[in-house]
């Protein structure tokens, strides 16, 4: 029997999907769909006689009052329902190839060892338009060749304002390109392709199914990539390669000549991204690399019908190479043969909500069941990936030098805040230092991971803090449009003019924001031109291609940001990167958070020193002689990974051990710590090989007026665990649960 989500009851005729055991005795052809339904069942469907399906095909199926679109999964020859419950098919969508088996297995894998319903898991693999009962229709993808006439056109003979005919021809020159490449050189391309068809300069035509390509080797390798390519082409079937490369030292164009390598194969690659906006640069940058290759990207920040379109070329085989963010590890790619994940560890690849996955992991499954390599690649891999190197699990490959001369990584100074007066948060000798990149005409990057004007705004007669009504959280203060936000929530009010509690005017900001950062600085340098880009600043489409730009033509003297800025970016004439309040990570109650901070701490400062200039990076903490900062001046990742892999082995977390969190939240307080409370009764009455932890308040036990509680399960073995989780998810799904929600989070990033 499926055990059903009580809020789901009243949305659907339950009655139709009963399941009772009963033979079916006129020996129907019947068909086993996943449907986007919060039950972790398939349903069975009867197929009218001589209606061709195949598994994987999309249909329309009846679904209590509505029609959605199901995945056809498995052919039956009789159902355990009663035969005047079961319904027809009512359409097969053929718009569209099936999906293959391959990625059939992948998503089971994914709902076995997530404990995530099957339908709604193969459902969220699809791009939102291939959900839609309406079939969809594939755009036919046009390439262009110069004609006859074209080709003894002298492109120098063309006015010289013609300037994007001229980069279409010289385009075009090289190979059949298509227009979708074609438009990405200018926003004036569609208007310059035009005119250059109707004066019979090019034509449309089919595109080649030549597996032959161009490759712009623009940059010769180092002896250290020369190495790591020719590890991973000579692997045949799978392996994991972990590319630990330091900031600078090439692991992009590893990656270049890695794709190069598997396209002469004939073989399409996927290389995912943590972030949207790495996908544009990375994009642009393959684009030139492979002119005449097909590429698509991959993430949310497409419009429905353009991801749609993007992948089904990757389905047909027409894309060759394929970006994407963590959503893309779900793409049929019929000729996969290398899967690459840069920027491996960070924690945007494990989804958050819905579907708990890891696109590495899954990415790393996915590898090995297709039986072709798959490279990591990070300046700090995550102490996982690291210790399954160490122990040979996977196979290290290291980058240890600046690929560009003579480029070297930056000096690391850390400055005692404790022992230095403060200019809002700043210090001397950071102020000087920017002085002189300002004199020698040299950018700086201020780096503070806290977006607003200040933290908390306070009353300082009564001590009054501007909290989040919604949340155990403060409201930030935002001082552009006087608001105060809630960055967790999203609620947001105008800033009092006086105390609420005690009616006193004076009322003072409380700690540093970028904004605050700002303004300080155009405080003390006047004349510097200064960008601060954070998520309010680039919230606007288009406003941090902009600002990328800016930056790459000089027009800006300092750089203020978030954690946009620490990663995959490349600005050779910036060479100082002042880091300002990172010690939040060295006592949280996060296990990881010591991780993260270094790995985020390299990561800025890798963006100082990448050319011909020397860099240098000064951070401002209170704990300059702690082992974390002897490691950053140092840049030794390797002791510093050896430093938290002995305490996690001694404190008994991963990587040596393997968890799943149970988090519940409710809108009455104490609910969801009632529920969890009967859940941990009932795993320790399991008695099985888990350590069950006690139920706590999350770390932030408030959100947007739900209380929200956890309760934590590990095992020191995966196979343990995924057995405890088979007898106890039923459990759970049993429980009344009309006034909670919950879900299982298994390898659990946050706390």
């Amino acid at each position: 029997m499926c055990i059903r989500e009580n809020t789901y009851i009243a949305q659907c005729d339950w009655l139709n999907f009963v399941e009772i055991t009963r033979e079916n005795p006129h020996n129907m052809s019947i068909i086993r769909i996943a449907l986007d339904v919060p039950l972790s069942t398939l349903f069975d469907y009867e197929l009218s006689g001589g209606t061709p399906l195949e598994i994987g095909q999309r249909v329309v199926v009846p679904f209590g009052k509505k029609e959605v679109v199901g995945i056809a999964m498995e052919r039956m020859e009789q159902s355990d329902l009663e035969v005047s419950r079961i319904k027809s098919v009512l359409r097969v969508l053929n718009d569209v190839p099936p999906l293959p088996m391959e990625l059939l297995t992948l998503l089971r894998f994914c709902s076995d060892y997530y404990h995530y319903p099957i339908g709604m898991t193969a459902l969220s693999a699809l791009p939102t338009r291939l959900r839609a009962v309406e079939p969809i229709a594939m755009k036919q993808a046009l390439f262009y060749t110069l004609s006859e006439a074209g080709k003894t056109l002298d492109i120098a003979d063309l006015p010289k304002r013609r300037i994007v005919q001229q980069r279409i021809l010289q385009a075009l020159q090289q190979a059949p390109v298509s227009g979708e490449q074609l438009r990405s050189l200018s926003s004036t391309s569609p208007a310059a392709l035009k005119a250059l068809l109707e004066a019979g300069w090019i034509a449309a035509c089919a595109p080649s199914s030549s597996t032959s390509h161009i490759f712009n080797n623009a940059h010769a390798l180092t002896d250290e990539q020369q190495h790591a390519v020719d590890a991973v082409v000579r692997q045949t079937g799978y392996g994991c390669f972990l590319l630990h490369g330091i900031t600078g030292s090439g692991k992009t164009e590893v990656y270049v000549h890695l794709m190069d390598a598997m396209l002469t194969r004939g073989g399409q690659v996927l290389l995912l991204v943590p972030e949207i906006n790495l996908t544009p640069q990375l994009e642009n940058y393959f684009r030139s690399r492979f002119p005449d290759v097909e590429l698509v990207s991959l993430h949310s920040g497409l419009a429905e019908g353009e991801r749609a379109q993007n992948w089904l070329k990757a389905q047909s085989g027409a894309a060759r190479i394929v970006l994407g963010t963590r959503l893309s590890i779900f793409t049929p790619l019929p000729k996969l043969s290398l899967i690459l994940v840069d920027e491996e560890h960070d924690a945007s690849f494990k989804q958050q909500d819905g579907l708990r996955y890891s696109a590495r992991d899954v990415a790393i499954f996915r590898a090995n069941q297709r039986g072709i390599p798959i490279v990591l690649g990070s300046a700090t891999p995550s102490l996982e990936s690291w210790h399954n190197a160490q122990s040979g699990r996977y196979i290290l490959l290291k980058l240890t030098q600046r690929a560009v001369q003579p480029a070297t990584l930056p000096t690391v100074r850390c400055l005692d805040v404790g022992q230095l007066p403060l200019q809002e948060g700043l210090s001397e000798p950071l102020l000087t230092a920017i002085g002189v990149r300002l004199r020698r005409k040299e950018q700086s990057l201020i780096f503070i991971n806290r977006r607003g004007y200040a933290p908390v705004l306070m009353c300082t007669a009564c001590g009054w803090l501007s909290e989040c009504k919604h949340c155990a959280g403060k409201l930030v203060l935002h001082l552009k449009d006087r608001t105060l936000r809630c960055h967790h929530c999203g609620a947001q009010q105008r800033v009092p003019k006086a105390c609420p509690t005690c009616g006193d005017v004076d009322l003072k900001p409380v700690g540093m924001g970028t904004q605050r950062i700002e303004d300080a600085l155009r405080a003390h340098f006047p004349d510097a031109r200064i960008l601060r880009v954070d998520r309010d600043s680039t919230r606007n489409k288009g406003a941090w291609d902009a600002m990328r730009k800016l930056i790459h033509d000089g027009e800006v003297d300092i750089l203020i940001g978030t954690q946009m800025l620490a990663k995959g970016h490349d600005f050779p004439n910036l060479t100082l990167v002042g880091v300002l309040n990172p010690d939040g990570g060295l006592y949280s109650a996060d296990f990881r958070a010591s991780e993260k901070l270094f790995a985020q701490l390299t990561q800025v400062g890798g963006r100082a020193g990448r050319a011909d200039k020397v860099g240098e990076v000064i951070v401002q903490t209170a704990f300059p002689t702690h082992p974390l900062f002897h490691a950053l001046r140092a840049h030794d990742y390797a002791a510093w990974a050896q430093i938290l892999l002995e305490e996690r082995r001694s404190a008994g977390f991963p990587p040596f051990m393997f968890q799943v969190l149970l988090s519940a939240e409710g809108k009455q307080e104490g609910e969801a710590m009632a529920f969890l409370k009967r859940a941990r009764a009932a795993a320790v009455e399991l008695n099985m090989q888990v350590e069950v932890y006690g139920v706590l308040p999350a770390a932030m036990p408030k959100r947007a007026n739900h209380y929200r509680a956890q309760l934590l399960v590990q095992s020191d073995k995966r196979k343990s665990l995924q057995d405890f989780l088979r007898r106890w998810k039923p459990q759970l799904d049993a429980m009344p649960t009309q006034r909670i929600r919950w879900s299982l989070d298994i390898d659990p990033m946050e706390f």
